[in-house]
């Protein structure tokens, strides 16, 4: 079977970035499981295993627009460190969760500490960066009326109910 939408595809990938730094993996792991065609996973990644097969391996370079999107600029700021009560030691690094600008919940990332500020990054830790897959196809099957209803997978490498 071919991968196509509503198909549930279970594979296993190593991500590396433009230095052949390792990101993550699935090595010694279940591999991942998804639904096809309903945003499981980034979208450069999905549309380059559509039509492939299990069994298949390929290697795929997924640019940052059809990955986390661009560095956005405007998701860097520079807050009061007086934002950060009841926190008294801040080091670059530290991730914390803000409230976005339409109420949501977001993680922003510690990037600068100064005596007055502190400048945070709302932006995914992987915008802006162009993502490299190596990935070997472990399974492909049609997905139950389930999951389909549910809009994602069930069971092994997938979600539990």
């Amino acid at each position: 079977m071919n991968i196509a939408n509503d198909c549930v595809v279970a594979f296993h990938y190593t991500l590396t970035d433009d230095n052949g730094v390792e990101i993550d993996s699935s090595k010694g792991q279940e591999p991942l499981a998804y639904l096809h065609g309903h945003g499981g996973i980034i979208p450069g990644l999905e549309n380059e295993l559509s039509g492939k097969a299990a069994g298949d391996a390929l290697k795929v370079t997924v640019q940052p627009g059809e990955a986390y999107g661009e560095l956005n600029p405007e998701l860097i700021q520079a807050v009061p460190r007086e934002a950060f009560q009841g926190v008294d030691q801040i080091e670059v690094g530290m991730q914390f969760q803000a409230q976005g600008q339409g109420g949501q919940v977001q993680m922003v990332v510690v990037k600068e500490v100064t005596d007055e500020t502190v400048t945070v990054d709302a932006n995914h830790p992987l915008a802006g960066q162009v993502l490299h897959f190596d990935v070997a196809i472990d399974s492909v099957r049609a997905a139950s009326a389930e999951e389909l209803e549910h809009g994602h997978v069930h069971g092994a490498g997938g979600h539990q109910h």
